[in-house]
Formats: structure tokens, sequence, C-alpha cells
């Protein structure tokens, strides 16, 4: 069944295989977007700079959504909506994704990510005041319960470093504004199409930045694979998963789902980078993913995932970018 049929799901296992299937393929998703900070810092324990990193990222992963769009016979973007999209790309996404390296190269890949996940609540204050959505009492409530969980998040960094903790804010923040322009934009032309000139543009100007700055590149076998993954797995594999699980499950289940990626990101880090975890971290993870679930499901507008173009949960046709 097509995932536009208006036809009654099956019953049974094939529908429950289809459903769980989606569920798998979600979780899948954001576990590949979860590994994306752990494996920046890789990279940058071999010498490399986030500049180098990102470029390697988006160059490798504009190859591959361009031989998507090839083989599925997608066709590009024209006129004022091609421009809004390079911007999103060439400029929004820059600035959020070059944001997120930095602070990951400056504070824990937990807190980091974290960090990011601001971006729900703001989206919703945004939505309220500059596109006249309702600000509901589950939404105020849901709010409060995402800064608090913030508060006790940076609280127990200890000694992170206060740039580190501005620039991991400054992500959540111009992804936000990401998403509000976006949701204007990407439904026009389709996730796919949108998520490639967006991923293209980027390239572009990461391509005139590392030419303007010259950063370090990685040192070793390890920081190059490292960066492969970044682009092939944390871009281009979290982005096709999601679509996939999406058609099966919907979008707000999907947006509910790939609330995993916070969880994903701190376990990693415990795991790969010996990063201490305690258990006040823990609570304001958990408060911040719970007001995650809550926003998602509290209006009619759904959340985009964070780190790559995808079809915004909000309308937006492109996961978030980082």
């Amino acid at each position: 069944m097509s995932a536009g049929s208006d036809a009654p799901p099956r019953r049974g296992r094939s529908g429950l295989g289809r459903r769980g299937t989606g569920v798998a393929l979600v979780a899948a998703s954001a576990a590949s977007f979860g590994a994306l900070p752990v494996l920046a810092k890789i990279a940058y324990a071999s010498g490399a700079e986030p500049t180098a990193v990102l470029v390697v990222r988006f160059t490798v992963a504009s190859a591959a959504m361009l031989a998507i769009m090839a083989a599925r016979g997608y066709a590009f973007p024209r006129g004022r909506v091609l421009v809004a999209l390079a911007l999103l790309g060439g400029v929004g996404y820059v600035g959020q994704s070059l944001a997120f390296f930095t602070a990951a190269s400056l504070i824990s890949a937990g807190l980091t990510t974290l960090l990011l996940y601001l971006y729900p609540a703001l989206v919703t204050v945004a939505a309220a005041v500059l596109l006249s959505e309702r600000l509901t009492r589950t939404k105020v409530v849901a709010l409060v319960v995402a800064l608090t969980g913030t508060a006790l998040t940076i609280g127990e960094a200890g000694a992170a470093r206060p740039l580190g903790v501005l620039l991991g804010i400054a992500a959540a923040v111009i992804y936000a504004g990401y998403i509000l322009v976006g949701s204007r934009v990407t439904p026009r032309v389709g996730a796919i199409p949108a998520s490639t000139v967006i991923i293209v543009a980027a390239a572009g100007s990461y391509t005139l930045l590392v030419l303007l700055q010259r950063p370090a590149f990685p040192q070793t076998g390890a920081g190059w694979a490292a960066a492969a993954a970044i682009a092939l797995v944390c871009t281009v594999v979290a982005l096709v998963t999601f679509f996939a699980g999406m058609e099966r499950i919907g979008v707000t289940d999907a947006s509910t789902l790939s609330t995993l990626e916070p969880l994903v990101t701190v376990v990693l880090a415990a795991v790969v980078l010996g990063e201490r975890v305690t258990p006040l971290q823990l609570l304001g993870g958990a408060l911040i993913i719970s007001a995650v679930i809550v926003l998602a499901r509290a209006g009619p507008r759904e959340l985009p995932l964070p780190d790559v173009p995808v079809q915004p949960r909000g309308g937006w046709s492109g996961r978030g970018e980082r």
C-alpha cells in the first residue's frame, strides 16, 4: 500500500509488520543522528578542525543526494523556491551546523546535543508570536519543563566552557529560525529535492570557507573514517531512513520517536568517549525529551528533527541541520 493511499491499513501480520518496520527505521535514523557529535569528537581528536569536517560532510553527502535524485528521477526546484532553499542551506544550515560542530569541539557531545533540543520550545514560542499559533497551557508547561531540563544539564556541565554553551544555544536558535522559514518553502517541492538543494548549497559555502581559512583536515585514518561516517551515516542514511519510516508511521509518530537522538548521543558519548554522565544531567535530558514529546503531540504544527534537512516536522520538508 502506498504512503498516500486512502485504503485502510491491513490488519494482522502485514499491518504489524509495516508499523514495526517504520518504528525500526525511524529509530535507526535517530541513532544515526545521535552518533554525529561523537564522531565529530573522533575527527577532532585526529587534528581536524570543524570547518574541514563539515566540508567533507556536505561534499560527500551532496554527491550521495545527487545520485539519489538522478536514480529516482526527481526534478530540481526552480525560481524563487530554488533561491530560498539555496539561502536556507548556504546561510541558515551553514550557520547552524558550524555553531553545533564548534560547540562539540569545546564541550561534551552529550551537552551539545541536549542544548540543541531547546529548539522545539523556541519554535513553539516563535510560532505563537510570528505565525499566530495558539500557545496552549500544555505548550507553556512543556516549555517550562524544557528550560528546566536545560538548566539542570548546563548546571551539571561543571567546567564546560561558556563559549561552547553559548554556541550550543545559538545552534538551537538558528535551527528554530531555519524551521520557521523552511516550513513555508520546502513543502512546495518535496523533501528529497529540497534537502538536496540545501545540502549542496551548504557544501558550496563550506568550500569557500575552507579556501579562505585553510583549516586542518583529519590526520589519521580514524579521523577520515569518522568524517566519512558523518556524511554517509549521520546525513544520508539518517535522512533516508527517516523518510522511509515516516511513510509507514506518519510524521507525528516519526517526530516523537526521533527524540531518541539525545539519549543515543549521551549513551554513546559515555561508552565511546568515556564522558561522565551525572544523575542530574540524565534528569535534565529526560525533562528536555519529555517536553519535546509533549510539544510534538500538542498542536497542529509538527516539529522537525534536528540535523539534516528533512521534511520539517511542522511543514518543513527537511530535517534540521547540524
